[in-house]
């Protein structure tokens, strides 16, 4: 009943800020000062309220909001295109583009070149929480207070979106994707809503929750204590070993992470057990290989991380293989030719060449969206 009520409660915000839309037929969106250089004024709604102003130039910018059913303030980064001024007459599709563990939106490292050198596109970077794991947890009981994080994507930030900016609001003019964190959180939210998202593409995602060092890397995150798959915020690369809020106990997201108990709750919510659903969706998938060697954890954290998220993408595509699903996946082992700062581990040189290749191809399927 909870995830059908999700569900049902995404579609009626969604259709209402589509419905507010095409009652405004003169509607231009918000307006950027350009003359100073400010970033657009925003209106309130669908639960989320504004902190301040927001901060920023007009094509890239951070709005800071609160809301009910995610604890604390959170900063969503949005890029729009030059052009998206210069064509009022034009409505733009949307990237979705979900953070890694310990990621902040509001660090202008997360926002990066391919991103920025869209032209077609929206590309909006919400907070995912330093490990929201991009669902409603299992438990709200705990010091990390309110964490519905499903709820807040996709309930209220999309159409928070939809309803200030000029945007194509059928699922052809959407797509998901994340590093990381945000990479299971962009094939999570595809499967759960393939009614939203056309495209989704994973960076070195944590995909299958099968994985004995998946499920370590979570209670990792949630404990405070040992190996964590964690992002950049664009100021270098350290997995592991940082604070990700107050400790929690380690059920609290997915429900029980014991080795020797019942995981059938966690596997359901694996993007491998759930690959069925994604009939429609366009997927790709990114990853490197460390330097293929699993036990070098403690001399080179970095790629241990992506060793273990490269054996998780091989889960989602062979699940993917199995049900006749075509899907574009890059391994680039080790890194050598695929970028100058790619060297094939858990790290934003990596995920930044990962976007050159990907954001063009994005492109291409947003044409002619409407």
């Amino acid at each position: 009943m909870r995830i059908f009520s999700s569900t049902l409660n995404i579609r009626i915000r969604l259709a209402a800020a589509a419905t507010g839309l095409a009652a405004a037929s003169l509607l231009t969106g918000p307006t950027a000062h350009a003359e100073t250089g400010s970033p657009p004024a925003l209106t309130d709604g669908y639960g989320l309220t504004q902190v301040g102003r927001a901060e920023g130039s007009p094509t890239n910018f951070v709005v800071t909001v609160t809301t009910p059913e995610v604890s604390g303030p959170h900063h969503i980064r949005i890029v729009v295109p030059g052009s998206y001024y210069t064509d009022p007459g034009r409505r733009f599709p949307v990237f979705y583009f979900l953070p890694g563990v310990g990621d902040d939106p509001g660090r202008p490292g997360l926002a990066y070149p391919a991103l920025l050198a869209a032209r077609q596109m929206i590309t909006v970077i919400p907070d995912g929480g330093l490990r929201g794991w991009y669902t409603d947890w299992a438990r709200q009981d705990t010091a990390a207070g309110a964490q519905k994080w499903e709820t807040f994507h996709l309930g209220q930030v999309v159409p928070f979106i939809d309803a200030n900016f000029r945007t194509v609001t059928a699922r052809t003019g959407r797509a998901v994707g994340g590093l990381s964190m945000g990479g299971f959180g962009a094939l999570n939210y595809a499967e759960n809503h393939p009614e939203l998202f056309s495209q989704a593409v994973s960076l070195s995602g944590a995909l299958d929750l099968g994985l004995y060092w998946v499920r370590t890397a979570i209670r990792g995150t949630l404990s405070n204590s040992g190996f964590a798959l964690s992002g950049t915020s664009g100021s270098g690369d350290t997995p592991g070993g940082s604070t990700f809020g107050p400790a929690v106990p380690t059920d609290s997201v997915f429900g029980s992470l014991d080795e020797a108990g019942d995981l059938s709750a966690v596997l359901a919510h694996s993007p491998v057990a759930k690959a069925d659903r994604l009939a429609g969706v366009g997927i790709s998938l990114y990853t490197g290989a460390g330097d293929g060697n699993l036990l070098n954890l403690l001399r080179d954290e970095p790629a241990f991380a992506e060793a273990v998220t490269e054996a998780a993408q091989r889960g989602m595509k062979a699940a993917l293989d199995r049900l006749g699903h075509p899907a574009y996946a890059v391994d680039y082992g080790n890194g050598q030719g695929w970028g100058p700062n790619c060297q094939g581990k858990h790290a934003s040189g990596c995920w930044a060449q990962d976007l050159v290749d990907y954001v063009p191809r994005l492109e291409r399927s947003f044409a002619g969206a409407a």
